[in-house]
């Protein structure tokens, strides 16, 4: 500034010399010669005409020059000149006062060129020695000698060269200067356009000789700027009395600005000098800081949008002076936030800025902070600290234009750094480390109406910050449903604190939480509004508890769940891929859709490895599993399909096992379609144990009692696999063939199984019974007599076709046409089966060939029937051959058993006539047959042998050298000596009631 003002007054000076020297003027070279000499060795700089130079003398003494140049290579200053002129009074020829009536300078250039630092020192060396470097007391001691009317500069431009800093140029300069008394008032206006930026600005002083006199001056300066250079700062208004101090300063006393709509109460001091020096002191009550936030796009006067190639926006225009200033504010805005006793102070010294904010009371809490900077960088970079106590949330929500479900106190104390002066620069350089906490924080969840579930409370959660470009970690406990929570967030930094908006783009997070009857764990991208996009895994070990709850219910069936996939969650509905999921320890993959409809509607396509429909009902649960387990009777379960009302469903299954239970087919490809409280699935052709079943299964949830129905076709399976699975029925070989048509209803297992009803038919062949081999029983019926039948897994009775059809009613499933056909033996038969009760009891009718080699035609075996009885659980039947028939016509069956070839005709007779044990029983039922046989008759026992016909007829008679054998009769004494072993497992033994002797002599053989 003091630079140019010493040109300007070189310039007035020119002026005024040149009409000075016109009387000795003659030829226009010589007036350009003699007025560039006398110029430059008034003003001590190089001065050239190089352009005409025009003369007149009439109103006013004028002069107008064409291509003026001006060098002063002390001060660094060029300039050249399109044109000057200038004019003065008449009376200035004969009066010590010279009055200029004008001067105007019409396209200056001037170049100021800074000098290295050495010659900068020489030059201010000789500054102090002519003074104080302050241009205004030169300006006023001019005035005292003149009078100024205008001075003008019009299109001017300044150009600021030096070797550390690029060009400057101060283009389109347009200036009116006005100092027409010393005791009259000064005037300064002008406007000018730097880069992108135009400036406009205006300055008064009521009258210079009060400065002289070192009184009170009023004085003025406005100043506008286009686009603003920091926003609010568009234009800037002050006033106030300024006084020149002994020293030099001056002083404003009782001043007031106005700038952003703000007034502040000014007090400042300027000391002048090569480096000026201010102390500001602004005063406010009320300080409204909004306008400052608000940062519109960079525009010119004619609206068109700052070039992207403009300088970026630094602080070098403080670089030249040095400033101490402070702020205080009875009451501060900033948006909906009001602060109270705001203190702030700054100083500038030597290109460092500091500044401190001291006190900032914000609702009960309150926030303190520093920052320095270095202004001479071309980006300016912030460094300080912040401190703050009980911050409201939701108003600091507000002030970022945002609602937020979360409510409490914020508490910071951390570093931070930014770099540049616009919000977006901030946004991209700013960093902070240090600790964020949360005290009495309440967040309300979204969409949950009930209070008791929607909110969760924190008494105090505190997160170190390492960086911004790091997570922020959070770990704590909360409280939700007066539960513990425990929860580990990590979130960016910089998108938590600085993201725009928050509700509609969301923030990357991981989350862990831990509840005592669920995980949950995110890692994606959330938004405040409640959605969210990533990975999510959910488990819990009970679903229906966890919803119970929540209020929830409608998923009784489900126990164990776990999740984990990538999802797409809004607040209509949620859609995954790449899902794994278990329910009910049935575990599945891939993808689908729900969306939060009444009823849910769902679509999935899924994968498993083995789908138990049993399992995924609930109908297996572990301590059902542990009971049966332990061989205690399965318990009644309840059954629930009510859960299919709620869901609109259809689910694409890929299956490598399908089944129910123990039973599967597969590998399976098919749908299962939920709608109306109706779920369906239909089971193309498969594999199945061997064969192939074609199956539909319909559930039916709609009404108050669940009901099924179940259509199956098999073909070609191996029964033995089949029926252990499915019922534990491992007696029965063979390749099986079946049709089932069956349906129920109920609310629990068993009462369903009651009530089912329906038509099977099945047939199996080239398969075996195991447990019995029919033909050995004909074969050894001598020996079954005399030891009993025993049970035996390892023998079997082989058959080519086995076959029957069932009606089922009541759960009991029961057949008249059962039929065996087998290389010994045909067979027919009848019975039920129990499938509430999981029990058999049927009657097997055998029929012999002609021979036991297998060959010839069968032989009735009316009178010695031998009929097979099957009885008892699926898991653990009886299977043995009922004897009674035989010993109700013992003669007839003798005489079968002769035509069979049989082995009948020797008995160990000694071991059934003993004293003890099975003798003494023979002997009481053969009764006096026996007695009579062998009264007064004494033998041997190792001498002869009775065949089972002298047993029975009575003869012939015994030897009579044979000693008598003495027979109790007394019945007390038979019972006595009865045997007491039991019955081998699985043997039949009818009822010893009405029995004659040779019946009760076949049940003790049997035994």
């Amino acid at each position: 500034m003091r630079r140019f003002i010493l040109s300007l007054l070189g310039v007035a000076a020119l002026a005024v010399a040149a009409i000075a020297v016109l009387p000795s003027l003659i030829s226009s070279d010589w007036v350009r010669a003699e007025l560039g000499r006398q110029l430059s060795a008034a003003t001590g700089s190089s001065i050239a005409f190089n352009g005409p130079v025009n003369l007149s003398a009439f109103p006013y003494l004028a002069v107008v020059a064409e291509d003026v140049t001006l060098s002063a290579e002390a001060e660094g200053i060029t300039a050249e000149f399109a044109e000057v002129s200038g004019s003065v009074a008449l009376s200035s020829l004969w009066s010590d006062r010279l009055h200029i009536k004008q001067i105007a300078l019409d396209r200056p250039v001037i170049v100021l060129e800074e000098k290295a630092a050495d010659e900068a020192a020489s030059t201010a060396d000789r500054g102090n020695e002519t003074g104080s470097g302050d241009p205004l007391p030169a300006l006023v001691a001019f005035l005292e000698r003149s009078a100024i009317e205008s001075v003008s500069i019009t299109s001017g431009t300044f150009i600021r060269r030096s070797a550390e800093d690029p060009e400057e140029v101060v283009s389109d300069v347009e200036l009116t200067l006005s100092a027409p008394d010393i005791d009259d008032e000064f005037s300064l206006s002008a406007s000018a356009r730097m880069g992108e930026r135009s400036y406009e600005t205006s300055f008064t002083i009521s009258t210079l000789r009060s400065l002289l006199e070192r009184q009170p001056a009023d004085v003025t300066l406005a100043v506008e700027a286009d686009p603003a250079p920091a926003p609010g700062m568009s234009s800037l208004e002050a006033s106030g009395q300024v006084t020149l101090n002994a020293n030099g300063s001056y002083q404003i006393r009782g001043g007031e600005v106005e700038a952003g709509e703000q007034a502040f109460g000014l007090n400042a001091l300027f000391v002048p000098g090569e480096r000026a020096r201010f102390l500001v002191d602004l005063e406010a009550d009320r300080l409204d800081l909004t306008p400052f936030m608000d940062a519109p796009p960079e525009t010119s006067q004619s609206g068109a949008p700052a070039a992207d190639t403009a300088k970026p926006e630094n602080l070098q225009f403080l670089a030249g002076f040095d400033a101490d200033m402070s702020i205080n504010a009875a009451a501060l805005v900033l948006g909906e936030i009001s602060a109270s006793d705001v203190s702030f102070s700054a100083a500038l010294k030597d290109g460092e800025l500091a500044a401190e904010l001291g006190h900032l009371g914000i609702n009960a809490g309150s926030l303190a902070a520093d920052v320095s900077t270095d202004v001479t960088a071309d980006d300016p970079v912030f460094r300080g600290r912040l401190a703050s106590k009980g911050l409201d949330i939701a108003k600091l929500a507000a002030l970022a234009g945002q609602t937020v479900p979360l409510s409490g106190a914020l508490t910071i104390d951390a570093g931070f750094a930014f770099g540049g002066l616009d919000g977006e620069a901030i946004r991209k350089t700013v960093d902070l480390a240090g600790t964020i906490g949360l005290r009495d924080a309440t967040y309300t969840l979204p969409g949950i109406a009930d209070e008791t579930m929607r909110e969760v409370k924190a008494k105090k959660i505190t997160a170190r910050i390492e960086s911004l470009a790091k997570p922020l970690r959070v770990a704590g406990r909360l409280q939700w449903r007066n539960k513990p929570v425990d929860v580990d967030l990590q979130i960016p930094a910089a998108d938590t604190i600085l993201a725009g908006n928050l509700s509609a783009e969301g923030i990357p997070l991981k989350l862990q939480v831990k509840m005592p009857d669920a995980n949950l764990s995110l890692d994606g991208k959330a938004a405040l509004s409640g959605t969210y996009a990533g990975k999510l895994g959910f488990s819990t070990a009970d679903l229906s508890a966890f919803l119970a709850g929540f209020g929830q219910s409608g998923a009784e069936s489900i126990g164990p769940l776990a999740f984990t996939g990538n999802v797409d969650a809004r607040a209509t509905g949620v859609s995954f891929q790449e899902a794994s999921i278990s329910v009910n320890s049935v575990e599945g993959a891939g993808s689908g859709s729900v969306e939060f409809t009444t009823p849910l509607k769902i679509m999935t396509a899924l994968n498993f490895d083995e789908l138990d429909l049993a399992q995924l009902a609930g109908a297996q649960s572990p301590a059902l599993q542990a009971k049966a387990a332990t061989g205690a009777e399965p318990a009644d379960v309840p059954l629930d399909l009510s859960s299919l009302r709620s869901i609109d469903a259809t689910v694409q299954l890929n299956a490598k096992k399908l089944g129910y239970g123990k039973v599967f087919a597969g590998p399976v490809a098919t749908s299962l379609v939920v709608s109306d409280g109706i779920a369906s699935l239909t089971l193309p052709e498969a594999p199945f144990y061997g064969g192939h079943v074609v199956a539909s299964l319909r559930a039916d949830g709609s009404q108050p009692e669940p009901s099924i129905a179940l259509q199956a076709s098999i073909s070609g399976a191996s029964a033995a696999p089949l029926l252990t699975d499915m019922a534990g029925f491992k007696y029965l070989e063979g390749a099986l063939k079946a049709r089932f048509d069956v349906t129920g209803a109920g609310g629990t297992t068993r009462t369903l199984a009651k009530s089912l009803q329906g038509t099977a038919d099945v047939a199996f062949s080239d398969g075996a019974i195991r447990g019995i081999d029919i033909a050995n029983v004909y074969n050894n019926l001598v020996s079954l007599m005399t030891s009993g039948f025993k049970q035996d897994e390892n023998k079997a009775t082989t058959f080519t076709e086995l076959g029957a059809s069932f009606a089922i009613e009541g759960g009991v499933a029961r057949t008249e046409d059962l039929k065996l056909v087998g290389p010994l033996i045909r067979m027919t038969g009848n019975g039920a089966a129990d499938l509430a009760q999981s029990t058999l009891n049927f009657r097997l009718e055998p029929r012999l060939v002609a021979s036991l080699k297998g060959q010839g035609a069968e032989i009735s075996t009316d009178g010695i029937g031998v009929p097979v009885v099957v009885e008892g659980s699926f898991a653990a039947p009886r299977i043995y051959p009922d004897l009674s028939d035989l010993l109700k016509n013992p003669d007839a069956a003798l005489a079968k058993l002769k035509d069979f070839g049989l082995p009948i005709d020797k008995l160990p007779i000694g071991d059934l006539l003993n004293e003890d044990g099975a003798g003494a029983a023979v002997k009481d039922l053969l009764g006096g047959t026996l007695d009579k046989a062998l009264q007064g008759k004494v033998f041997k026992q190792e001498e002869q042998q009775l065949s089972i016909e002298e047993i029975i007829g009575g003869d012939p008679a015994p030897k009579p050298d044979e000693a008598a054998v003495e027979i109790p009769t007394n019945e007390e004494a038979a019972k006595a000596d009865a045997p007491t072993e039991q019955p081998a497992n699985g043997t039949e033994v009818p009822s010893e009631e009405a029995d004659g002797p040779m019946e009760g002599f076949f049940k003790q053989l049997l035994r």
